[in-house]
């Protein structure tokens, strides 16, 4: 039992010097860098919703890739965007596992590690769109109807719809109030940066986690709508639900303070880079 126990510590403690290992950590800050880039382009894309009242292009994520990949350089801008974003997958799946030592009680510790957890699996996620788009394939954003489709046609499909829906609405609701209450501050290590510098850090957090949380609140609320109404059309993905508001009374104006939100949290994305704790 004694050797089980040495052993678990030892790659502890590994897995620990790995995700602490320079390489690593830079990666993932070039990686948070390009998450920022990446947020950038969707507040780009998203106001072009909102001036023009519903159309656009693809107010999403793997919009903004698919953007960048049309732009003269943007194929290689997007390989090092892709290998960034791995990098940061990795990074976060090295925190779920061991980080969070600063986290002031095990409890603590615990849902910041479940966080990171989900983080590694979106960063994934959205690095693969990248490889993919950069290798002259599309982003397939455009399945998720598809897939809700056929989750309703499953036994119980509408539960497990809505149980996604209530889950995407809560992760939302979590980043308003991440913003809100300044929580993401926890990550930052601000000893070092100027007045003006913790100061514009701070107010870009609270504006952009707020406003991505908002943008999020409404895929949440679609997918509800798609399992209440047993309506896979319903659940558009992030780009329908910014092109459904655009529709609406006041909808340009509410959409437009959301791109002004989400560029926040781009900037504020190079901000977390050069300032991340480790």
């Amino acid at each position: 039992m004694n050797a089980q126990v040495r052993s678990g510590a030892n790659a502890g403690r590994q897995a620990q010097q790995a995700a602490d290992s320079k390489p690593v950590r830079v990666l993932g800050r070039v990686g948070l860098a390009a998450y920022g880039l990446v947020n950038l382009l969707f507040a780009y894309l998203a106001a072009k919703v909102a001036f023009s009242g519903g159309g656009g292009g693809n107010a999403s994520k793997q919009g903004a890739l698919q953007t960048l990949a049309s732009q003269p350089g943007g194929g290689v801008l997007l390989w090092v965007i892709t290998i960034g974003l791995v990098a940061l997958a990795v990074w976060q799946l090295a925190e779920a596992g061991v980080g969070y030592a600063y986290a002031g009680s095990s409890k603590r510790r615990t849902a910041r590690r479940l966080g990171s957890a989900g983080k590694a699996i979106a960063f994934g996620a959205l690095a693969f769109s990248a490889g993919k788009i950069a290798a002259g394939g599309s982003a397939g954003g455009g399945q998720q109807k598809t897939i809700t489709a056929k989750v309703l046609e499953l036994p119980g499909g509408q539960i497990l719809v809505g149980l996604v829906g209530l889950g995407i609405v809560a992760g939302a609701g979590y980043l308003v109030y991440r913003g809100w209450k300044k929580k993401f501050l926890e990550d930052l290590d601000l000893v070092r940066a100027s007045q003006a510098t913790r100061k514009a850090a701070i107010r870009l957090g609270q504006v952009g986690f707020v406003a991505v949380g908002v943008a999020y609140v409404l895929v949440g609320v679609l997918v509800l709508a798609a399992a209440v109404t047993y309506d896979p059309k319903k659940s558009t993905g992030l780009d329908g639900a910014l092109q459904t508001l655009a529709k609406q009374p006041y909808g340009p104006l509410l959409l437009g303070l959301i791109a002004l939100g989400v560029a926040c949290y781009g900037i504020y994305c190079f901000f977390d880079a050069r300032f991340r704790r480790g």
